[in-house]
């Protein structure tokens, strides 16, 4: 065996080891903050019980569950799950509060800042004049797009040209 053949093999063995071991090496765990675990926590607890109250209903239809057992349970799992319900709402209803109380904070920073000095609406000027630029070479793009589009293939209701003779789906004369 030649010197080549052993540094052919040692170099394929040595990426196969490093393909193997790759997973190992890096930290492939997602890491999930506490906020999301209680999130995922309880929805699947409001899963839960809505699965639950499902199956019941389906056994109670078929038979299985006499109708004093079938009341008990229902009622039990009613109750279980408005608990998750409310705990969710509070959970997402603070979620949303600091969220309002965030954007109302950025909204009168702008408010404040358009207000204080006459130097903001010099400012606020010229981006008017841009979007108004921008706005005009839209409808430009627009109104030449119409002006190509020239409808539909009688024949497979592909879209065609204004300027084609044939359909280019089915070669049908337009």
């Amino acid at each position: 065996m030649d010197i080549g053949a052993i540094f052919l093999t040692l170099a394929v063995a040595t990426l196969v080891t490093m393909y193997i071991i790759q997973p190992y090496m890096e930290r492939r765990a997602k890491i999930v903050s506490a906020e999301e675990l209680e999130h995922s926590h309880l929805l699947a607890e409001r899963d839960r019980y809505i699965n639950a109250l499902k199956e019941l209903d389906f056994d109670y239809e078929l038979g299985k569950v006499p109708e004093e057992a079938y009341t008990v349970q229902r009622t039990d799992l009613l109750k279980k799950g408005a608990d998750a319900l409310r705990k969710l709402d509070e959970y997402e209803g603070a979620k949303d509060a600091s969220a309002e109380d965030r954007l109302e904070a950025v909204i009168a920073a702008r408010r404040a800042d358009a207000t204080d000095t006459p130097k903001a609406k010099a400012q606020t000027a010229p981006t008017l004049d841009a979007d108004d630029d921008l706005e005009s070479m839209i409808a430009a793009r627009r109104s030449k797009r119409k002006a190509k589009s020239g409808g539909f293939c009688p024949n497979c209701g592909h879209a065609v040209l204004a300027t084609d003779k044939f359909c280019t789906n089915c070669g049908k004369k337009v």
